[in-house]
């Protein structure tokens, strides 16, 4: 057969884009590992004979450990590639087309693809607060071969309870219960021992989370034991390896006060975390998981890109359209990670000042800065449109206009010394004898109310690349100095993209944390830099999406196309 007549895969979801690499300086919130096991764990591996690596590894005397550790019988154990092995093989062996799994939503991302792997269906029931045993029993019909109960929830955290699942299990006949317990181990109640009583549920769990050893890829299901067998004939003989079968007997055998430990500390720090979340507004889900899901209303988008900018990375699901402004928050493993997490949320969520860049932002330049910059360049004999004039500044480190003009005229073959650019050029801006300047086609782009407004409710300042007699001018002659308390210009610090002025605008204000709204890649870059939130603000005169792309990509939190809009995610 050839290529072009394959036919098409049953399956056309979006590859599933598992948690950010752990790079350095990056907090890593976003995958829900848990605590890093001990050095001696690999001292330990380090002992293991080759056969470890050379012969197919055998899982009986890990289930048999799991067995015991759980008390339950060795046949009742199904070791698999972690518990997304289990939910696979549970998944392809219960449904098939025609089929249909009763799926509480939101729900662990991967049963979504492995349903439909399977050819099944979903049958959606919405939880919201407890879980929906009244709805789950009310979607029962006999077309329905699974029943999910994720407790603890991901991604919101949420539990059910032995009454759910007793109800659930009593009204399921003829249907499979899968509980996904992956994240049992920091919730008040195991169902384990429960569900291993009952003839139709199947129990998932794992040693990614709470045990430490995601990268071992090692899960089990607990199940009856004419159930466990269609498991093992489900899927390969050999699903971990040798090593990670070694790794986790040598946890199961000395690393249980560690993980009593690392979940006392989460569940008390998992309090902290929602607190601090509901103190800076979100609204945070109860949850007995070693996460946080909280959910942000309209700032969603705003928080998450503001914390990749301080680099923290967390978790958000903008294709499920139940959680699209919710993020989830893995609960911190260090009081300095803790301390970090909260400095980001609070400079997101409760700044202490806003930050205005002056051109495109405060002014309109178009007819001023922006003509001057082709004026000049035609008095050299180059002739630049605005569109070129754009695609510079969107190039970055373009805050002095004498410079970018010097540079666009070079690229053009024509070397005229910087003295000489910046003359002509504040001759078209200032004016001569006779001729006003270009600068009397400023106009203001934002309002005396919003700036009084704004400056009520918090200090704000402005950072610009102006020299300090221009960026004074036009903000004396649109009555806007009473409303600024700090003016940074260029005498003051390097420009923009250095952090530098914006360092210094925060340093005189005294405050730690404050939003910047800038209209180029450079006021991103340096609000970004200097620690401060930045919104980037898209005038009607650009190419709108050129141009958001290029705010996008340098590190902007939000992008605003007014600047009245600010007022919409202030706290």
């Amino acid at each position: 057969m050839s290529r072009e007549t394959l036919p098409p895969t049953r399956v056309c979801l979006e590859p599933y884009r598992g948690p950010a690499d752990r790079d350095a300086g990056i907090l890593k919130l976003d995958g829900n590992e848990g605590a890093r096991p001990p050095a001696e764990l690999l001292e330990a591996l380090s002992g293991q004979d080759l056969d470890v690596l050379r012969d197919y590894p055998d899982v009986r005397e890990l289930e048999a450990d799991i067995a015991g550790l759980l008390g339950v019988q060795p046949e009742q154990v199904v070791v698999t590639a972690g518990a997304d092995g289990a939910l696979d093989r549970i998944c392809r062996a219960y449904l098939e087309a025609g089929r249909r799994m009763v799926l509480p939503v939101p729900a662990f991302e991967m049963i979504y693809r492995f349903v439909a792997v399977a050819g099944g269906d979903i049958t959606p029931v919405p939880w919201i607060d407890d879980y929906p045993t009244d709805q789950v029993i009310a979607a029962l019909g006999p077309d329905v071969s699974l029943v999910a109960m994720i407790s603890p929830n991901n991604p919101t955290g949420r539990v059910a309870t032995a009454a759910d699942l007793t109800r659930v299990a009593e009204a399921s006949a003829g249907a499979l219960v899968l509980l996904d317990h992956a994240y049992v181990d920091y919730a008040n109640e195991d169902l384990t021992s429960l569900a291993a009583a009952m003839d139709n549920v199947v129990v998932v769990r794992s040693f990614s989370k709470a045990w430490g050893l995601a990268g071992c890829r090692i899960g089990y299901a607990v199940a009856p034991p004419e159930v466990a067998t269609v498991l093992r004939n489900a899927g390969n003989p050999y699903p971990v390896a040798g090593l990670s079968i070694a790794a986790v007997r040598v946890q199961i055998a000395t690393g249980v006060a560690a993980l009593n430990g690392h979940v006392a500390r989460v569940r008390q720090e998992r309090t902290l975390l929602a607190g601090k979340l509901l103190e800076l507004g979100a609204s945070p889900h109860p949850s007995e998981a070693n996460f946080v899901f909280a959910d942000f209303g309209h700032r969603a988008d705003l928080v998450y890109e503001g914390l990749a900018g301080l680099g923290v990375k967390v978790r958000r699901f903008p294709h499920r359209q139940e959680i699209t402004d919710g993020l989830r928050i893995t609960v911190p493993e260090t009081d300095a990670d803790r301390d970090r997490l909260f400095a980001a949320l609070e400079a997101v969520l409760a700044p202490e000042a806003v930050l205005f860049d002056m051109d495109g932002v405060l002014a309109d330049v178009e007819q001023s800065y922006r003509r001057c910059v082709l004026e000049t360049a035609a008095a050299f004999g180059a002739s630049i449109t605005r569109a070129d004039l754009e695609a510079a500044v969107l190039e970055g480190d373009a805050n002095s206009d004498w410079v970018l003009t010097q540079r666009i005229l070079a690229r053009r073959g024509i070397d005229v010394s910087l003295e000489e650019v910046t003359a002509r050029y504040q001759e078209f801006y200032l004016g001569t004898e006779g001729r006003p300047g270009f600068r009397e086609g400023e106009r203001a782009l934002v309002s005396a109310d919003l700036l009084e407004r704004l400056s009520a409710r918090m200090p704000l300042a402005v950072v610009t690349g102006r020299p300090r007699e221009e960026a004074e001018w036009f903000l004396e002659r649109e009555g806007f100095t009473g409303f600024f308390d700090e003016v940074i210009c260029a005498e003051d610090a390097p420009l923009k993209p250095d952090p530098a002025p914006v360092r210094l605008a925060l340093e005189r204000l005294g405050v730690a944390g404050a939003w910047m709204v800038g209209d180029t890649p450079d006021d991103v870059r340096a609000a970004a830099s200097a620690g401060v939130i930045p919104l980037g603000l898209v005038a009607s005169t650009s190419d709108t999406q050129r141009t958001t792309e290029a705010l996008r990509e340098a590190g902007a939190a939000l992008i605003l196309d007014d600047i009245s809009q600010i007022e919409e995610f202030l706290p």
